[in-house]
């Protein structure tokens, strides 16, 4: 299987470099991991958009997946009381 192109948003990428170095690499390697594998068992679908999120501890990855592109979205990057808002 061909690995997905993972495009990471501004917001998303701002968000990530805010984190401290422990909670960056852990979600760092979870956003690899989508790359090979855009829908983890983990992976639950977001009702009120056509997104996915994926848990990292406290921490969420909101991301989409465009399979006609082989390419992942990471959206927003950020703690699970903050991530949806």
């Amino acid at each position: 299987m061909t690995p997905y192109r993972v495009v990471i948003e501004k917001k998303a990428s701002r968000a990530l470099v805010a984190l401290d170095q422990h909670h960056r690499a852990r979600i760092t390697g979870a956003i690899e991991l989508l790359a090979r594998n855009p829908y983890p068992p983990a992976a639950r679908k977001l009702t009120n958009r056509l997104a996915y999120r994926v848990r990292v501890g406290d921490y969420r990855i909101i991301y989409s997946v465009n399979d006609s592109t082989i390419t992942v979205m990471v959206l927003a990057v950020g703690h699970r009381r903050d991530v949806y808002r």
